[in-house]
């Protein structure tokens, strides 16, 4: 003898197999959105190492005590366990006599570069000799000229003790140690 079959007691085969195909293509495209990030935040790390390492690279470069050559230098340094290499150039600056840029890129050694854009990081930086000569004179920095100003015609004379500043700002006056009043002793 049969049982009776009771009208909406189950799900059917291919409900089934619907729902199992509708969770297996959720998965997956959770699983490929985790592994996107994973592979983002891997390299978004070597992005900042690499950064790190240009700015070590700048920073050593400026701290010699004689200027770098000029010309392009390659190296490779072990950073966080893993060799990276970098590429250097030190040119002049055309606009200021005496300052140098640097141009430091970095990849990790593995990568193959054939282009420019294998590069992980990219860092500038300037070393130089650039002072002005002494003149004696203060800016005024209560004034602010306008483009074609110098060609214009004579600039405001800056603030002095006896002259003071025609704005009313207070100025500030240059330490002269001939000037300064004798320390007493006790």
């Amino acid at each position: 003898m049969r049982l009776p079959r009771r009208k909406g007691a189950g799900f059917t085969l291919i409900e089934v197999l619907v729902a199992l195909a509708i969770v297996t293509f959720g998965m997956a495209a959770l699983l490929g959105t985790l592994s996107s990030a994973a592979g983002t935040t891997a390299y978004l790390q070597d992005k900042t190492l690499a950064e790190w390492i240009a700015l070590n690279q700048v920073a050593t470069v400026r701290l010699q005590k004689q200027a770098p050559s000029k010309g392009d230098s390659e190296g490779e340094v072990d950073y966080a366990g893993r060799k990276w290499k970098w590429s250097q150039t030190v040119a002049d600056m055309q606009m200021i006599p005496g300052v140098l840029r640097i141009d430091v890129k970095v990849r990790p050694s593995e990568v193959v570069a054939s282009q420019d854009n294998a590069w992980f990081a990219s860092v500038s930086g300037v070393v130089g000799d650039a002072v002005g000569a002494p003149r004696g004179d203060m800016p005024s920095w209560n004034t602010t000229p306008a483009l074609g100003a110098a060609a214009a015609g004579p600039q405001p004379t800056p603030p002095t003790p006896a002259n003071p500043s025609p704005t009313g700002t207070p100025s500030i006056t240059p330490f002269n140690p001939t000037e300064a009043p004798p320390v007493q002793q006790k």
